[in-house]
């Protein structure tokens, strides 16, 4: 939750456009990114 807090908190206008802008995206592509988030936080986990 920290990581996911740190965008909104330094730049909060780019989070708003970045959210409005996934919006737009197909659900393959959310599906895509949901995947790599969740590689990304495995490694995460794995290196501490």
């Amino acid at each position: 939750m920290v990581i996911e807090g740190l965008m909104p908190f330094v730049a909060p206008a780019r989070w708003r456009q970045m959210m409005l802008s996934v919006m737009h995206l197909d659900s393959r592509a959310i599906r895509i990114i949901g995947l790599l988030s969740m590689l990304g936080g495995v490694i995460l986990l794995n290196l501490l």
